[in-house]
């Protein structure tokens, strides 16, 4: 049996179930806010930036894992004989990746793979390589396999509000102002070769019939699309919208699986509340 430990950055954002379910191991950002340091989805979650944001009109600052952190976050896997697996946030949006891969080469048996991703696009390769570790395939095999599919991944999200993207520097006022006053609700996508994100399309109403729209649109325009697995990811939205959001994704196709998770605080810090996002595979 190979002895292989499976883990990644928490920004994959894979909810608490799968993480348990297939033995992943997170490591986690680290949040600054208000002078305080906090490791990510540890000491804060979500709902603690939308207060004190709401309050006091401070954002959090993130910070990537560094070599020293990831050298001991490695070394009792590998001091034991483990091959350890590690899948980073895309290597465009963090130095997460080089420091990494720094750390991998001071250690025996640590393959560090870019997932060129973000949020869930970088937890479904982080579940593929689950499946291979189960199905029994050597740590080079697997990792051979996730760089032929990770751009395969599609990762995108609608933002209900640009405010915490012109609060943290990522968008001018006046964009923020119009898209308020209009109700624009942006898409954000990510380019899976190298996770950059950049603006996607713009839909005008309400948030429900927006997330509709999006979901319906996405799902069409990609051919070949896996119903395999299915990923929904939210920064604290409205049970009946994720319901409307889960009955919109099986209306476009019979996926067999669906999984639900919220997103990091890393992830939250830019995208603000009432974000969702999905996450699929094609062929």
């Amino acid at each position: 049996m190979n002895k292989i430990i499976l883990s990644a950055d928490s920004t994959c954002d894979l909810n608490d179930e799968l993480v348990n379910t297939y033995n992943i191991n997170l490591a986690p950002y680290t949040i600054f806010l208000k002078e305080k340091a906090y490791k990510d989805n540890i000491d804060l979650v979500p709902n603690d930036i939308y207060e004190i944001y709401s309050k006091e009109k401070v954002l959090p600052k993130t910070s990537a894992i560094n070599v020293v952190e990831y050298n001991n976050y490695f070394k009792p896997w590998v001091d034991k004989g483990y091959e350890v697996i590690h899948i980073t946030l895309g290597s465009s949006l963090t130095s997460s990746y080089n420091n990494s891969c720094i750390a991998a080469e001071q250690l025996q048996g640590v393959h560090t793979i870019d997932s060129q991703n973000l949020s869930t696009g970088t937890g479904l390769l982080v579940l593929k390589a689950a499946h291979m570790i189960e199905e029994g395939l050597t740590a080079r095999e697997i990792v051979k396999n996730l760089k032929s599919i990770r751009e395969n991944i599609h990762m995108s999200f609608i933002l209900d509000t640009l405010e915490f993207l012109h609060a943290g520097g990522r968008c001018s006022k006046v964009a923020t102002l119009g898209s308020n006053l209009l109700k624009i609700k942006p898409v954000i996508e990510v380019d899976n070769s190298s996770g950059s994100m950049s603006l996607g399309n713009r839909y005008r109403g309400n948030l429900k019939k927006s997330i509709v729209k999006y979901i319906k649109d996405k799902l069409s325009s990609s051919d070949n699309v896996k119903k395999e697995h299915i990923f929904l990811v939210h920064s604290g939205v409205d049970s009946n919208i994720i319901s409307l959001a889960k009955n919109t994704i099986l209306e476009c196709g019979d996926f067999k699986n669906i999984y639900i998770s919220m997103a990091s605080c890393t992830i939250t810090s830019h995208c603000g509340p009432n974000t969702l996002g999905i996450a699929f595979e094609t062929e």
